[in-house]
């Protein structure tokens, strides 16, 4: 069974250093509630993707600290030997609430709500915020992607292209996003993606003809394989590739365009299959594709697109800007109280939040936040606005729930978003610059 490390030490040190002095003080078993949001939008987005949750919660399983990581803070004088008792046996024993994988949020949309003790909550910020930072931007990135490409699927091919851990990671949120298959493998392994890939242009440059590279390919792939045909002359080289299939005894399955004026090419292109009778083959096209490209490519006779760099960095936004800030705590009479920022441009409002969304006519109008009430009061009011309501139990009192881990649950991410992305009204789905999809609007309620 694969057995991967543990995630204690992803983090930044201000967590253990703010729990030593909390434990120290006597505040580290305060109850408190954490909530992660973003203030604001990029000018180029208008909704994000929640992705990341079954990532938290496998990291989460593996939350723990060994002898060695425990052996390091001992030895730096990070914290002190009341917190390395309290790390010893760690395990994070609270509750998790939050939005689903594949569901839009917005501006303020407390996408994931933590609840537990100062201290055990506290530890979670840089770990949980790196993972949703990273899926969220990727899933968001992915979805404009998908809207742009209209139906055509869309293949992520940009393993080589960052971190390759976090390539793995990509190819999943880019699935919740609307993407069809990845070019890496261990995603494929890890997360039951389809992979995709056939050859580069080496493989051609190996041999002494492309005509002979060709037949090398489909006498492995067979003649549904994908030839890509810009290695030299591309005219020459779709002759060639349909005929060397036709000899194999099938139809040339596709082939790939990855240089040159992509709309022009791919015109020409289905023009001389189509009059060589290819009129199955179908054309893919790569070469650092982002929405806007992909977009301008809506009236070229394109069949998928294969999205590398601009996918695995957020299409020019690599970051969700997700915050993790304290929002409730126990005075010192046990009473839950909100608690908020007050700072200039960086203001948070207190109080846990419930979270709802108005659907009308089948398109979502607002976004609702309620505070001040318990879930069933919540559920009451988003039922009298019309609302459904959006958060889900990830982790109730330290135990995971493991329906939000798996390949169906991937699976179920990715319908998720294709509905809710759906109920956005229509100038959500804009590439261009502008307003948050729907207005966010803060509920009051005394219980």
């Amino acid at each position: 069974m694969e057995t991967r490390p543990s995630t204690a030490l992803l983090t930044d040190m201000y967590e253990l250093t703010m729990v030593d002095s909390a434990l120290e003080n006597g505040m580290g078993d305060r109850q408190c509630v954490f909530e992660v949001f973003t203030r604001r939008f990029p000018a180029a987005r208008r909704f994000m993707v929640m992705a990341g949750v079954a990532r938290i919660l496998e990291g989460l399983e593996r939350f723990q600290f060994d002898e060695s990581q425990l052996r390091y803070l001992a030895n730096n004088k990070i914290v002190g030997s009341k917190t390395i008792q309290f790390l010893e046996n760690y395990r994070f024993t609270g509750d998790i609430i939050g939005y689903p994988e594949g569901e839009v949020f917005m501006v303020n949309s407390p996408i994931l709500t933590v609840q537990g003790t100062f201290a055990e909550a506290c530890l979670l910020e840089t770990y949980l915020l790196s993972v949703l930072n990273f899926d969220c931007a990727i899933a968001s990135a992915a979805s404009r992607m998908t809207i742009a490409a209209h139906g055509r699927p869309c293949l992520d091919m940009g393993a080589r292209r960052v971190h390759e851990q976090a390539a793995v990671s990509a190819a999943r949120a880019a699935q919740i996003g609307g993407f069809a298959g990845t070019s890496d493998l261990e995603a494929g392994k890890r997360y039951g993606i389809r992979a995709i890939g056939t050859a580069a242009h080496a493989f051609t440059l190996l041999f002494e003809t492309e005509e002979e590279a060709f037949r090398a390919q489909i006498k492995t792939m067979g003649p549904q394989t994908t030839l890509l045909v810009d290695t030299y002359d591309v005219e020459a080289a779709v002759e060639t590739a349909v005929r060397v299939a036709r000899e194999a005894g099938g139809e040339l399955g596709a082939v790939r365009l990855d240089s040159g004026d992509l709309v022009a090419g791919a015109f020409k292109v289905r023009k001389q299959l189509d009059d060589l009778g290819a009129k199955s083959t179908k054309i893919t096209v790569t070469n650092d594709l982002d929405e806007y490209a992909i977009a301008g490519l809506g009236a070229a006779p394109v069949d998928s697109y294969g999205v590398g760099t601009k996918l695995v960095t957020g299409s020019g936004i690599p970051t969700a800007a997700l915050v993790y800030k304290l929002v409730a705590r126990e005075d010192t009479s046990g009473v839950m109280e909100p608690v908020e920022k007050k700072s200039a441009e960086k203001s948070t409002k207190g109080g846990l939040k419930w979270a709802g969304r108005v659907v009308e006519d089948n398109t979502a109008q607002t976004e609702l936040l309620v505070t001040g009430t318990d879930e069933g009061g919540a559920n009451h009011f988003f039922a009298e606005r019309g609302a459904r309501a959006l958060q889900q139990t990830f982790v109730r009192g330290g135990e995971i729930d493991t329906s939000w881990i798996g390949q169906e649950a991937l699976a179920r991410a990715q319908q998720r978003h294709l509905d809710s992305r759906n109920e956005l009204p229509y100038q959500a789905w804009r590439l261009s610059e502008g307003e948050v999809a729907i207005p966010t609007e803060f509920v009051h309620l005394d219980q």
